[in-house]
C-alpha cells in the first residue's frame, strides 16, 4: 500500500490527489497546487489570468494555458480521482476502523451477547433471529427466512449463519473480503505501474514528437537553402546567357544597318543614272545622242555590276540558330530532384565467390549503384551460428577494408581451413547500410609428395600427385630425408604444417596395404610409421584396419568398400581425425598436444594412392566435434 500511496501522491503537496489535473505531458497535479504554482509566477498586483504557462513540477514540460480559461481549459484526471476516493473508503472501513470487531481474547472475557432480534418482523417486540443472511446483510426468525427465503435461486446461494448482531457481521464481511481486497490492492498496483509506464511512454513519445519538429524544420531549412542556391545559380546563368543573346542581337543588327546603308548609297546612284539615262533615251538629236549614249550605257553596265557584288553580302538571317537553348536534361535533372537517402542494402554473391587457402574473392550487387560513393568490407573469423549476433555487434573483431570503389575485392593473408563472415557496407553522403552476413572459408594448405623422401621401391608420378609400389625401381640414394626400411614403404608430402586447419583425401587405387597419417620431421624414416611416438596413422593391412601410434594399435571398423579417406587436421585445437570421406562415417579421432610442426604422410605396400589437397573443408565438418 505505501507504494500504492506514493504513486498517487502529489509533487508538490505530498498528499494524496485532490481535483487532480491531467497535464499534455501525461502527469498530474493537484488543482489547487497548480493554483499556488500560478500565484508564486505573478508579480504584485498581478492577476493569475495573465499567467499563460508553468512548468510541470515532475517532467518540466511547458504547459500552456488557454487565455480565456486558464486551468479549468485543462482536463480533469476522472481515473485518479476515483481509484483515490476507493482508496480512502476501503481505509475508512477496514480492519482498524471503529467498527472492527474486538480480538479473540477481549471476546473470550467479555459478558455473553445479547440475543440477535429478526431484523424483518413487523412483531413489537421482534422474534429471536434464528440465521444472519451474509449476503442480505440481514437477520431473519424461522417464519421471515422461510417467507424471505425460498428454497430456490437465487436465494439458494445466500450463505447463512450463525445470529451475529450488525457490528460482528461487518467484521466478518471485511475478513471475507479480504483476498477480494488484497487481490484488487494487486490488480490496482498493477495498473497504476502499467499507467506509469504508458505516462513514461508518453513522455518520450511527447519528447521524440519535438525532436521530430525541430529537426524537421532543421531540414526544411536545408532545403530552402539548397534551392536558393539552385534559383541563385539559374539566375546568374540566366544573366550570362541573356547578355550572349544582347550581344549577338548587337552585332547583328550593326551588320544588317551597313548593309541598309550601302543598299541605299546604291539605289539613291542608280535612281540617278536612270533619270539621266531616260533622258538621253529621250533625246531627238541623233548627233546628241550618239555623243551621250556610249559613256551612260557604261555607267549602267557598272552601276549592274556593283550591284550584284553587293547583293551576296545580304547573308544575315533573323534566327539565333548559335544560341538553341536545350535544357531538357537539366530540366529532367530538376525532376529528379529529391531528398537523398542511404543506399539499399548490397547483397553478397556467394556463387560467384571465390577462394584458395589464403585468399577470399567477395562479389557482391547494389540495386543503387549509382547512388553508392564507396563500399566498406568488413570480415571475421567464424566462431559459430550462435556468435553472429554478437560479433555484428562487436566492432572490435572486424577487419575493416574501406573505400572501395568496385563491387568485388580480394583479401589476401587468411587462415587456411577456416570459415569466414562477411559483411559489406554500402555508402553516400546520406548514410550506410550494410549487407547480410555471408559465411565464405578458404581451402586447405595445397601439398604434393616429396619425392626426394620416397622410399626406393616406390614411384611418385610426375604430378607428385600419385604414389604406387615399384619393385623396378632403381633409386639408390639413402639420404637422411628418405624412408629406408625394408618393410616401411613411405612418402611425405612436401610441407609442414605448425597452424590452422587442414583436410585432405587420400584416394585407394586398389590398394588392401597401407598406412594415411602425419608425423613430426623428426620422425624416423626406418621403421613403420605409427610405430613411435611421432606419427599417427590409419592403416590397412589386407582385412584388418586399425589406428596406430607408439605402436598402440586400435581396430576400427569402416565400410568394407572404403575407396577413399578423409583426413582433417585442427593443429591449434589439438586433434587428427578421419573419415570415410565418400559415406561421411567418422573413423576415428587422436587428440594431441603438438609440439613440433607436423607433416602428411604415406605407406603403400601394393598398388597405388593418390593424394587430393587444397580442398575446402566439408560443410557436414565443420563445427563438429569429433568422438574419439
Amino acid at each position: 500500500m505505501d507504494t500504492l500511496e506514493s504513486e498517487l501522491t502529489c509533487p508538490i503537496c505530498l498528499e494524496l490527489f485532490e481535483d487532480p489535473l491531467l497535464l499534455p505531458c501525461a502527469h498530474s497535479l493537484c488543482f489547487g497546487c497548480a493554483h499556488r504554482i500560478l500565484l508564486s509566477h505573478c508579480a504584485s498586483n498581478e492577476p493569475v489570468e495573465s499567467i499563460g504557462a508553468f512548468q510541470c513540477p515532475t517532467c518540466r514540460y511547458v504547459i500552456s494555458l488557454s487565455p480565456q480559461r486558464g486551468l479549468d481549459g485543462l482536463k480533469r484526471n476522472v481515473t485518479l480521482q476515483n481509484i483515490i476516493d476507493r482508496i480512502q473508503r476501503a481505509s475508512s472501513s477496514g480492519p482498524n476502523s471503529p467498527g472492527e470487531p474486538p480480538p479473540l481474547a477481549a471476546m473470550t472475557t467479555a459478558p455473553l451477547p445479547e440475543p440477535v432480534q429478526c431484523q424483518f418482523c413487523e412483531q413489537d417486540p421482534p422474534q429471536d433471529a434464528v440465521k444472519t443472511c451474509v449476503t442480505c446483510e440481514v437477520s431473519y426468525c424461522e417464519e421471515c427466512l422461510r417467507a424471505t427465503h425460498p428454497n430456490k435461486k437465487p436465494f439458494t446461494g445466500h450463505r447463512l449463519i450463525e445470529p451475529l448482531p450488525d457490528s460482528h457481521l461487518r467484521g466478518l464481511q471485511c475478513l471475507e473480503h479480504e483476498e477480494e481486497k488484497q487481490a484488487l490492492d494487486s490488480n490496482l498496483s498493477s495498473l497504476i505501474k502499467r499507467n506509469n509506464e504508458l505516462e513514461s511512454l508518453m513522455g518520450k513519445l511527447i519528447q521524440t514528437c519535438q525532436h521530430v519538429e525541430v529537426n524537421a524544420s532543421r531540414q526544411e531549412g536545408k532545403l530552402m537553402e539548397e534551392c536558393d542556391l539552385l534559383i541563385e545559380i539559374i539566375q546568374q546563368r540566366r544573366q550570362i546567357i541573356s547578355t550572349k543573346i544582347k550581344e549577338g542581337k548587337v552585332v547583328r543588327l550593326r551588320k544588317l544597318a551597313q548593309q541598309i546603308a550601302n543598299c541605299k548609297q546604291c539605289i539613291e546612284r542608280s535612281s540617278a543614272l536612270i533619270t539621266q539615262a531616260d533622258q538621253t533615251l529621250k533625246e531627238t538629236d541623233h548627233a546628241r545622242f550618239l555623243q551621250t549614249a556610249k559613256s551612260i550605257s557604261e555607267r549602267v553596265s557598272m552601276a549592274t555590276a556593283s550591284s550584284q557584288v553587293l547583293i551576296p553580302e545580304i547573308n544575315l538571317t533573323d534566327t539565333f540558330d548559335t544560341f538553341a537553348l536545350d535544357f531538357t536534361r537539366e530540366k529532367k535533372l530538376l525532376e529528379n530532384l529529391d531528398y537523398l537517402t542511404a543506399p539499399n542494402p548490397p547483397g553478397i554473391r556467394e556463387e560467384l565467390c571465390t577462394a584458395s587457402y589464403d585468399t577470399i574473392t567477395v562479389h557482391w550487387t547494389s540495386d543503387d549503384e549509382f547512388c553508392v560513393v564507396s563500399y566498406e568490407l568488413q570480415y571475421t573469423i567464424f566462431t559459430g551460428q550462435a556468435n553472429i549476433v554478437s560479433l555484428c555487434n562487436s566492432a572490435d573483431s572486424w577487419m575493416i577494408v574501406p573505400n572501395i570503389k568496385q563491387n568485388h575485392y580480394t583479401v589476401h593473408g587468411l587462415q587456411s581451413g577456416t570459415k569466414y563472415i562477411f559483411i559489406v557496407k554500402a555508402i553516400n553522403q546520406a548514410g550506410s547500410r550494410s549487407s547480410e552476413p555471408g559465411t565464405l572459408k578458404t581451402n586447405s594448405q595445397p601439398f604434393k609428395l616429396d619425392p626426394k623422401s620416397a622410399h626406393r621401391k616406390l614411384k611418385v608420378s610426375h604430378d607428385n600427385l600419385t604414389v604406387e609400389r615399384d619393385e623396378t625401381s632403381s633409386k639408390k640414394s639413402h639420404g637422411q630425408d628418405r624412408f629406408s626400411s625394408q618393410s616401411s614403404y613411405g612418402v611425405t608430402g612436401n610441407v609442414y604444417i605448425d597452424s590452422g586447419r587442414h583436410y585432405w583425401e587420400a584416394l585407394i587405387g586398389g590398394s588392401t596395404w597401407y598406412a594415411v597419417g602425419i608425423a613430426y620431421k623428426s620422425a624416423p624414416k626406418h621403421e613403420w610409421i605409427g610405430k613411435n611416438s611421432s606419427s599417427w596413422v590409419l592403416c590397412r593391412c589386407n582385412n584388418s584396419w586399425v589406428v596406430r601410434h607408439n605402436s598402440k594399435e586400435l581396430a576400427i571398423e569402416p565400410s568394407p568398400h572404403l575407396r577413399r579417406i578423409g583426413v582433417l587436421l585442427d593443429y591449434d585445437a589439438g586433434s587428427l581425425a578421419f573419415y570415410d570421406a565418400v559415406g561421411s562415417q567418422h573413423l576415428h579421432t587422436f587428440h594431441v598436444s603438438f609440439a613440433q610442426p607436423v607433416c602428411p604422410v604415406f605407406n603403400i605396400w601394393n598398388k597405388c594412392l593418390t593424394v587430393l589437397t587444397g580442398l575446402p573443408i566439408p560443410d557436414h565438418l565443420e563445427g563438429v566435434e569429433p568422438l574419439d
